[in-house]
């Protein structure tokens, strides 16, 4: 079998974009599978760092000097750190790769093979990817019953994702110009970009290919994070935000009528924002002040405005219904829909 070489016409295959904010406890963790892999280029953006972070990056930056560059930056958030790493990257494809995570090396090198052997014409790798639970077993998501594995393929020869499939940014390997193509431009000092990522530039993607390894290890449970319950109630304004510019980018239903977006693309796309925004209207409703449940209100009068038939059919969920119900009876109905939100895209 030939071996991966370490550029493709003087490119790297795959840049690892690290956003890092204060992670001087786990950029060790999420630097050390990713180094030593030949083809990569890894780009660590430290966001104003106040900890070691910026140091630890200058250090891996020095012992890998042909494959490691560290941006320093004043903070501008998650979305800052991925705009400034998507500016400054060489390669063919991109992957994000959050400070706190990391990639299983075997998976990786895996991923590089098929960088190099098999995606001359597609706009997307996908893979599975790995939840760590803090003191819970890991649980694989797995996308093996939606895409055909071992070759290209379109919209056209997929199936439909269940309830708790989402393509989370984990999931996805985006060539790098279909990012830039697509216009992608996340907002600064806001947190769960992640979807704006997943959403914006895969309206665009054709071609396709999905290789069956757990490559990304998703941590959830550190004190903190920003999927922690009460870290999402304080940061809700953000939640707000991001949902309403992810449904910006969401396709009309003339595009799909007319052929220019595939019904399969359309369908994952709303699973994906149906998934995104029963969260944020079931942790408005749990958080249960009035100006909560005002946001909530407010934000599912505008959806029913600006598109009355997404409206219907995202209220019309289970989760959808439930986290909208007064009363006692209804408390009790949203907080079983915000439990089951928050497993449906993973955040438990």
């Amino acid at each position: 079998m030939s071996s991966v070489s370490g550029t493709l016409g003087g490119v790297p295959l795959l840049t690892i974009v690290v956003p890092a904010y204060n992670a001087d406890a786990y950029l060790n963790r999420a630097m050390g599978a990713v180094v030593d892999v030949a083809g990569v280029e890894v780009i660590v953006v430290d966001d104003g760092s106040t900890d070691r972070t910026g140091r630890l990056a200058d250090v891996w930056a020095a012992r890998y000097p042909e494959t490691v560059r560290v941006i320093h930056q004043p903070n501008a958030g998650h979305g800052g750190a991925i705009n400034a790493g998507l500016a400054a990257a060489r390669g063919e494809f991109l992957k994000v790769l959050d400070a706190d995570d990391w990639l299983d090396e075997a998976s990786l090198r895996a991923l590089m093979t098929t960088l190099a052997h098999d995606a001359d014409d597609v706009d997307v790798v996908f893979t599975d990817f790995v939840h760590e639970r803090e003191g819970k077993s890991p649980k694989v998501a797995r996308f093996d019953n939606v895409f055909p594995a071992g070759r290209e393929f379109t919209w056209q020869e997929t199936e439909r994702f269940t309830r708790r499939q989402v393509l989370m940014m984990h999931a996805i390997v985006f060539r790098t110009q279909v990012l830039r193509d697509s216009g992608l431009h996340l907002p600064e000092h806001t947190f769960y970009v992640d979807n704006l990522f997943v959403v914006t530039p895969l309206v665009h993607v054709r071609r396709m290919r999905y290789l069956p390894v757990p490559l990304y290890r998703y941590y959830i449970g550190r004190a903190g994070q920003s999927v922690a319950p009460e870290v999402m109630v304080r940061r809700v304004d953000q939640q707000l935000r991001v949902n309403r510019l992810t449904l910006a980018e969401l396709p009309s239903q003339a595009d799909v009528t007319r052929g220019d977006v595939p019904i399969q693309l359309y369908r994952a796309l709303l699973h994906h924002l149906e998934g995104v925004c029963a969260v944020t209207s079931a942790t408005l409703a749990r958080a249960g002040t009035r100006a909560h449940l005002a946001q909530r209100d407010a934000f599912w009068r505008e959806v029913k405005t600006e598109n009355p038939w997404l409206y219907t059919r995202m209220r019309r969920t289970l989760i959808g219904a439930t986290s909208n119900l007064p009363g006692h009876a209804g408390r009790r109905a949203t907080s079983f829909a915000y439990h089951v939100a928050r497993r449906v895209v993973g955040f438990s």
